[in-house]
């Protein structure tokens, strides 16, 4: 394993965001839903591309809290421009469960 510095960690900019609105990703490679997450007032609504379709519908996940990489330069993935990564974790069977806070926490909140 490859480590880091605490300084190395602090520049990944880790955010609590809630969904607001998802839809089928259709011109994914791989099946994906593409997400639009608040941010709260100081970064907004960003969207982002997600490989989660195996174990989430995209209605179940309309006000989720989940973690995302918010300081990553905008990336495109086919038509759409991803604004930030969200993140999971792989299961044993290679499915991607979110990672998110098991409490309440402002939306824009940084991962310290």
């Amino acid at each position: 394993m490859k480590t880091i510095t605490f300084d190395d960690f602090l520049n990944v900019d880790l955010r609590v965001g809630r969904v607001v609105s998802t839809s089928v990703f259709n011109e994914a490679r791989k099946p994906a839903y593409v997400l639009h997450v608040d941010f709260g007032d100081e970064l907004g609504i960003k969207k982002s591309s997600a490989q989660i379709t195996a174990l989430y519908q995209p209605d179940e996940l309309i006000g989720k809290l989940v973690v995302a990489v918010v300081n990553f330069p905008p990336k495109q993935i086919g038509p759409l421009m991803s604004e930030c990564l969200i993140t999971g974790f792989h299961n044993e069977r290679g499915e991607v469960a979110l990672c998110a806070p098991d409490q309440f926490v402002p939306l824009g909140t940084k991962l310290l």
